[in-house]
């Protein structure tokens, strides 16, 4: 496992409620090489896994900019999907290597999950979404049938994406929104319902 904060929690829980208890982890941190999270141990830090072999890899990091940038350093690894065994998933769901379900999650039928993702805790996502690579679906979170999240978005805890919306890639949405309209790329939105915030300014989101 890559990381060692609080998000790492989760994964762990989630691994070992999968059986998988022999885990160790890896954190840029230095000082936290031989500390323990949730009794799992920090063996070092990243640059160890950059030059060593190893089995399989998760990244337990919440911020997607930073998964993103360890797949590019590291490169061609065993990269594990791993799905809580209480997650509800239609056989027709396809779900990317790296791409980490929790707990209560449910993917409805023909839903497309692309690489090293975080669907977290109680998310719902209905019929035909698709999930862009390095996207964080966050806790109780709704999206409704058709929508599209592109690569490297965030969805807010609690936000709800009415019908065949698409959220740009890297765009956040902001806890708590109500996504009602299409949100540009990198563009920042919040409210209910959702509106753009830009150079700290409030703007309806274009039609």
């Amino acid at each position: 496992m890559l990381g060692a904060g609080g998000h790492a929690k989760v994964v762990i829980s989630t691994l070992q409620a999968c059986g998988l208890l022999d885990l160790a982890l890896y954190d840029d941190e230095p000082s936290k090489a031989g500390t323990h999270v949730l009794g799992v141990e920090v063996r070092g830090t990243l640059e160890l896994v950059a030059r060593g072999i190893f089995g399989a890899v998760v990244i337990a990091i919440g911020d997607n900019q930073m998964r993103h940038s360890i797949v590019r350093r590291l490169g061609d690894r065993t990269w594990v999907c791993v799905v809580h065994p209480t997650a509800c998933i239609h056989e027709s769901v396809s779900v990317g290597v790296g791409t980490v379900v929790f707990a209560s999650v449910t993917l409805q039928p023909d839903v497309t999950v692309g690489a090293h993702s975080i669907l977290n805790t109680g998310a719902i996502v209905d019929h035909d979404c698709f999930i862009g690579d390095y996207a964080h679906v966050c806790p109780g979170v709704v999206l409704t049938g058709g929508v599209h999240v592109g690569e490297g978005a965030l969805i807010g805890a609690g936000s709800t994406v009415a019908p065949g919306v698409r959220i740009g890639e890297w765009a956040t949405v902001g806890a708590g929104t109500m996504v009602l309209r299409d949100v540009p790329a990198q563009a920042l939105v919040a409210g209910n319902p959702g509106r753009l915030l830009q150079d700290g300014v409030v703007r309806d989101l274009p039609r």
